[in-house]
């Protein structure tokens, strides 16, 4: 859906973030958006579905994809992940190599650098958690990833995904990389996310915030049912019944989920509900089920089923 009032400079095309785990990828996707668009925790390798958000203003319109970590895999869903993300990098316009500033350049980095040097596409690289560098430190924190980024001319932005310093100067500078164009998307949608995805979604997020360190990574979420129906005789309003599964691959990972008397589940439960009525914008009825399916991360038709079937 274009609009017919663009101006002729107006640029559009696909920018897509690339750095290793837990470097904060989908919390900058967030801050960019200016809204939450995509779930975050403190682990590792929460992004599994490669996003697109769509960033629509008056001169352009970037659409961010994020996609999972790349990291070294140790089971076959883990192998879809980092092929998901790879694949991203020859299907965008732009890249923005996300690296953690705070922090030492590690072998992870390195392979990612080597690998954007491959390719011929622009990339722009983000020192993330600026925020978290002391004053002093900061010409030292900056000379970690000179060594490591100095056959590149690539632009380097310092900037904190948390706070939100330096995330305005580094959307202009991508927006500035993009080519000339249309929109390519309706100017009102803000993720190509279909919306029984986004609910899996927003119920594994307070599953890795809320649970033990063997839990999370074992843990995906299928939704079973999504119904609307009135709230109450007589009212306007209306409430959407959301039925789901989350499985794990271990007896033990369930009663940690459930925990005593079924504390955990609940907790879980009404954190996942109060996300979903911000999502919908109405009342929300959330049932959550646990079921076990061994080694479900190494099982082909498992990972197919849940939507890992390989690159998207």
């Amino acid at each position: 859906m274009v609009q017919s009032s663009l101006p002729d400079d107006y640029r559009s095309g696909f920018v897509a973030l690339i750095g290793r785990p837990n470097v904060g990828k989908s919390t900058l996707l967030n801050q960019l958006m200016g809204e939450k668009i995509t779930i975050t925790s403190p682990v590792s390798q929460t992004t599994r579905n490669r996003l697109r958000a769509i960033l629509t203003t008056e001169i352009a319109q970037m659409v961010l994809v994020d996609t999972p970590g790349i990291h070294k895999p140790h089971h076959l869903l883990g192998e879809r992940l980092v092929q998901s993300a790879r694949s991203a990098i020859g299907e965008v316009d732009l890249v923005l190599l996300i690296l953690e500033g705070c922090k030492q350049p590690g072998r992870g980095d390195a392979f990612i650098v080597n690998l954007l040097r491959q390719q011929s596409l622009p990339v722009l690289v983000a020192l993330n958690k600026w925020d978290q560098v002391m004053p002093d430190q900061h010409e030292r924190a900056a000379a970690n990833y000179e060594k490591l980024l100095t056959k590149n001319n690539w632009p380097v932005h310092r900037c904190s995904a948390v706070s939100g310093e330096g995330c305005s100067s580094l959307t202009t500078a991508m927006v500035d990389k993009l080519p000339f164009g249309p929109q390519l998307y309706p100017p009102d949608m803000v993720s190509d996310q279909p919306g029984h995805v986004l609910l899996g979604e927003l119920i594994r997020e307070q599953v890795l915030l809320h649970t033990r360190e063997e839990v999370p990574h074992s843990v995906a979420v299928t939704i079973n049912c999504v119904e609307e129906f009135s709230a109450a005789k007589g009212k306007t309003q209306r409430c959407t019944a959301v039925l789901a599964t989350v499985l794990v691959e271990r007896k033990s990972q369930k009663g940690i989920l459930i925990g005593k008397r079924g504390k955990m589940l609940k907790t879980i439960g009404q954190e996942a509900r109060l996300q979903m009525q911000n999502l919908i914008d109405g009342s929300v009825y959330l049932e959550l089920f646990v079921k076990v399916i061994p080694n479900w991360r190494s099982k082909p038709q498992c990972l197919a089923e849940l939507g890992y079937g390989g690159s998207s």
